[in-house]
């Protein structure tokens, strides 16, 4: 009988155990960001991420996709805040409301890589459009992500100044992943296939054998980054407080020189410019 009181108690007793150990782990502050392949892949966020925590006590879980799915994502409620590089449509998400205000980040640039070969002919050139044109008319191989992303986006853009219709080329000449963009200059390393990438996913892409930069330094290649904060309006459990504070660190100064010192292979991957 004793033995049974007693190991009632201590059952009651791990039991109170836990519900304390579980109320502490829902108290933990985090949020959830929508957030690109780039940001992730390239590192970026692993390095400055742990300085943001460390300041604030906020964990940040990210969900790394193309621009356009975490676009979507965020109209789904499925985040707090959108971190993402296709302005036009950060721009409409907001003035559709489902986002507060958005703010510059930082940017980087997307250049053309392709192989060695350059079937093309277009190695050493900085007109993107002129670039397409040639890879085109050569009925090059081109591997596109195909996925809405931001850089698939950029990339339509510069096809459409081109004056090519890649969807008339689309399983010949022209080809479609539908991944991120690590997968995608993969399959164009295995293809031997010019690809439009973002240059941080560059940098860090570990399979360059055969394949080099081609074209870069257009002004049309300026690939900017934008941060903002999902309206609670439309979904009221988004943790504004705390999403709010992620921005504004990471516009701010310590968020803006995390993001300058991070660095591989001695190369600064993203430049800061929030205003």
């Amino acid at each position: 009988m004793i033995g049974n009181v007693m190991r009632a108690g201590m059952f009651a007793l791990a039991l109170g155990g836990l519900g304390i150990g579980a109320a502490q782990a829902a108290d933990d502050p985090y949020i959830v960001v929508q957030s690109t392949t780039s940001t992730q892949n390239s590192g970026l966020l692993d390095a400055i991420l742990p300085e943001f925590k460390a300041r604030t006590g906020i964990e940040v879980r990210v969900v790394a996709v193309g621009t356009g799915q975490a676009i979507k994502n965020a109209k789904n409620g499925d985040g707090d805040v959108l971190l993402v590089h296709a302005k036009p449509a950060e721009e409409k998400f907001v003035a559709e409301g489902w986002g507060v205000q958005r703010f510059d980040v930082m940017y980087n640039d997307f250049i053309l890589v392709g192989p060695e070969t350059d079937p093309a002919g277009v190695g050493g050139g900085a007109d993107i459009v002129a670039a397409l044109a040639a890879v085109a008319q050569a009925q090059a191989p081109f591997v596109s992500r195909g996925d809405d992303s931001g850089t698939h986006k950029a990339e339509l853009r510069h096809w459409k100044a081109a004056g090519i219709d890649v969807s008339a080329a689309s399983g010949e000449w022209y080809r479609e992943t539908g991944s991120g963009m690590g997968a995608t200059l993969n399959a164009a390393a295995g293809m031997g296939a010019y690809a439009l990438t973002d240059r941080a996913t560059w940098i860090s892409f570990g399979n360059k054998d055969g394949m080099k930069v081609l074209v870069e330094g257009d002004p049309r290649l300026f690939n900017q980054y934008g941060v903002i904060l999902v309206n609670p309006e439309k979904h009221a459990h988004v943790k504004a407080k705390e999403g709010q504070a992620f921005i504004d660190w990471l516009t701010g100064p310590e968020g803006q020189a995390a993001i300058a010192g991070f660095k591989l292979e001695g190369q600064q991957l993203f430049f800061p410019n929030a205003k």
